[in-house]
């Protein structure tokens, strides 16, 4: 009784992802950065120029350009300060004390970055510093399909670590250096997204980075970008078997990342390097400090990650670059460009986890890139989700349902009366318990959920077929459920509007079961406002199993069967507006042991108590 009830169709791997095209008309702008810098890690002030070449890919006349400069939020007074202090619930590993950690930072201590000149090809512009923003007003207006080059120089400091980024973490990183560098806001068809950093999500531009980094010889530096010269900085990247001389006391390496919108370096001078070539895959690199307590896992972390990233390549699309970086640092986990910054001192499943979360942002933050300030759910979400299924295979889990504690959590939230739709800014929300469930938990549901509405296998076909149609590009939540209609046959609108727009529940119920001579009449009942399609599943007393599949009328189709152990019966449609639905059993209820609504557990009924009913003796 209890397996019938809550079985659970595991992940179909190996399916063949289906050719597609973008949107008609579609355009995306590019950027091209060169960049030369000096890091002085005595200081942690650093100094650079950057050459930055725009294309104006767009329809529009520009005549102004913004800049994000995220290292501004780390002073007493910023926005990310401000709101540090008058959340509800604010990340614990910001404050210490009670009290925001950004408050108490000194001159020395804080962070900052600014631009000291720009040019637009040669001509001087004005720009003003806005927070974290640089507002520039351009020289000369960049036309629909042109190009120009803005050549600045700027100067830095990095912050005490205190999110993602930043020196000397509690494990004793020296550099975390992700969104270090002034980046260049995008434009797309909404207009601009200069969005001030106080914490959330990112978005950016696609293109190519050149960035020549002087530092102290004594660090080992990785990241982002493919290194150009190995053999003058060795640290590991050298040729196996040759020796790498150096002279003076600073080395200059050379990365090139091709076709990314964004770029993280880390340094230490204490990192071990390990190289790890798949015969069938990128080259993988960690990077971690030299300490005994944490090299068994990180070794043992190593055949862990060439079994994700074939996973992930299986399931989702190829991974597209040629290599992928693991580094200690940074405050957690955090997804950059070919590479993550974990932290690592961990339990070894703890590790393997946050690895295998950072991993799948590769397909889809840094290949899929949505706007992750307006639409969280879809990278979050959907890397939760797919590491979900992951984890359940790579470390043998064995879970009937993995996504278990996602639906735990979205149930937490419903009761919490916190939650807002999924269309809020990830800036807006109340809390950060509810901008958390709503981004990591319920976008994992949007597609388990998917999966209970489709299909399994049409499910993991729409995510083939969505990652091959959209990569390096910015879907938008129209992307996927347009995906998913054409793999699937069934119309999704309802969907998409009511689980991300809205805050609607799912709410069925069995309401009554009555015997009508050798047949059986079950009274279903819609409690909450959101539809849903409905298995239900029969248990009989001589220990047989049958389903009826409800369709849900404004689907317009219906899915296969997803038990095809046990015989099933597709009843007629039920139209939403009305809120019950009488389904005649052809079999008499003393033959019956229970009914209940959704056995595989994937509908998210926010009250479960209703949904079975057991037949008294």
């Amino acid at each position: 009784m209890k397996r019938a009830l809550f079985y659970f169709l595991g992940v179909f791997s190996g399916i063949a992802s289906l050719l597609g095209q973008s949107h008609p008309g579609y355009w995306q702008q590019e950027v091209d950065y060169s960049m030369e810098v000096d890091m002085d890690v005595k200081t942690y002030q650093y100094t650079g120029t950057q050459k930055l070449v725009y294309t104006n890919n767009s329809p529009d006349v520009l005549d102004r350009v913004f800049y994000h400069l995220y290292f501004n939020a780390f002073q007493p007074g910023s926005e990310m300060d401000a709101r540090l202090q008058s959340i509800k619930d604010p990340d614990g590993r910001m404050m210490e004390d009670g009290k925001s950690r950004i408050a108490s930072l000194t001159e020395s201590e804080m962070g900052y970055l600014h631009a000291t000149s720009l040019t637009q090809d040669g001509a001087s512009v004005k720009f003003n510093e806005e927070g974290t923003i640089l507002v520039v007003d351009l020289a000369t207006p960049i036309q629909p399909g042109g190009k120009t080059s803005l050549d600045m120089e700027f100067k830095g400091q990095v912050p005490l670590q205190i999110r993602r980024s930043g020196r000397n973490s509690k494990e004793g990183v020296a550099l975390s250096m992700s969104q270090w560098y002034p980046k260049l806001s995008e434009y797309d068809v909404e207009g601009w997204h200069a969005n001030p950093y106080i914490a959330r999500e990112f978005h950016g531009v696609w293109g190519n980075f050149d960035l020549k980094l002087t530092i102290d010889k004594n660090y080992t530096v990785g990241g982002s970008g493919y290194l150009q010269n190995p053999q003058e900085v060795g640290h590991g990247y050298e040729a196996p078997g040759t020796e790498v001389k150096t002279k003076g006391k600073t080395l200059t390496w050379h990365f090139v990342a091709p076709n990314v919108h964004d770029f993280m370096w880390a340094a230490d001078p204490e990192y071990i390097h390990d190289v790890v070539d798949m015969e069938d895959g990128p080259t993988l690199h960690f990077l971690y400090k030299n300490d005994p307590e944490i090299q068994e896992n990180w070794k043992k972390l190593q055949p862990k990650t060439e079994e994700t990233m074939r996973f992930f390549s299986r399931n989702i699309g190829k991974y597209p670059y040629d290599q992928y970086t693991v580094v200690q640092g940074g405050d957690g986990g955090m997804e950059y460009a070919m590479s993550t910054l974990i932290t690592g001192n961990r339990q070894f499943p703890s590790l393997v986890g946050v690895m295998v979360h950072e991993m799948a942002h590769s397909w889809f933050q840094h290949v899929l890139a949505t706007n992750e300030s307006k639409y969280e759910w879809m990278d979050e979400g959907f890397t939760t989700f797919i590491s979900s299924l992951c984890m359940n295979e790579v470390m043998d889990q064995n879970q009937d349902n993995p996504f278990g504690r996602s639906y735990q959590s979205y149930y937490a939230l419903v009761e919490s009366g916190l939650e807002l739709p999924q269309t809020t800014h990830a800036d807006r929300y109340a809390t950060n318990f509810a901008y958390g469930v709503a981004a990591y938990s319920k976008g994992s549901i949007f597609l388990s959920q998917l999966g209970y509405i489709i299909g399994q296998e049409k499910l993991m076909e729409s995510i083939k077929k969505y990652f091959e149609d959209f990569k390096f590009k910015h879907p938008v939540p129209n992307d996927i459920k347009r995906t998913a209609e054409k793999v699937s046959g069934i119309q999704l609108d309802w969907y998409l509007t009511d689980w991300t727009q809205t805050t609607n529940t799912i709410d069925y119920a069995i309401k009554s079961v009555e015997s009508s001579g050798n047949s059986t009449k079950v009274v279903l009942e819609r409690i909450g406002l959101m539809p849903m399609p409905l298995d239900i599943l029969i248990v009989g007393k001589d220990g047989s199993n049958e389903t009826y599949y409800v369709p849900l009328q404004m689907m317009r189709g219906e899915k296969e069967n997803p038990y095809p152990q046990f015989e099933r019966t597709v009843a007629k449609d039920w139209a939403w507006a009305h809120p019950t639905y009488e389904l005649v059993l052809d079999r008499p209820l003393d033959s019956i042991e229970a009914i209940a609504i959704d056995p595989s557990q994937l509908m998210a009924d926010v009250d479960k108590q209703n949904n079975v009913f057991q037949v008294a003796e």
